[in-house]
């Protein structure tokens, strides 16, 4: 299952995102050492919890740590939603959000459950622009 907006038929994701690049670059200063592990792997307890619980598991390995693979979380936020937003959790829930009458913005995070490295990887806009 991808939580990929394209792997979705009919969807209307539109303004797709993507940070590899900026993903890049953090792992280059820290592979140089201008970058801690503190600074790099400082991924907040709620979201180490969504992605234990409710993150999509990849088979890409960590680039910190090197031990586990990495798992994707997706967060919505919009006018229907609460405030914090919404953990996403399959692709049945994409699905109702492209469904609805007003626009969703979809944030894709990657994080390592093992180290707590996190990094923003897509942003992508779902429903009625």
């Amino acid at each position: 299952m991808s939580f990929r907006p394209e792997a979705i038929r009919g969807s209307s994701a539109t303004g797709v995102v993507d940070y590899r690049l900026a993903r890049r670059q953090v792992i280059q200063e820290f592979r140089k050492g201008r970058l801690s592990r503190l600074d790099v792997c400082d991924a907040h307890p709620e979201l180490r919890r969504a992605a234990t619980g409710a993150g999509q598991p990849t088979q890409e390995p960590c680039p910190i740590c090197e031990e586990e693979a990495l798992v994707l979380v997706t967060y919505a936020f919009g006018p229907r939603l609460p405030p914090g937003g919404r953990c996403v959790t399959s692709a049945r829930d994409i699905a109702k959000l492209t469904q609805g009458r007003s626009q969703v913005t979809c944030y894709v995070v990657e994080v390592c459950p093992g180290c707590a490295w996190n990094h923003l990887t897509r942003v992508f806009q779902l429903g009625d622009t």
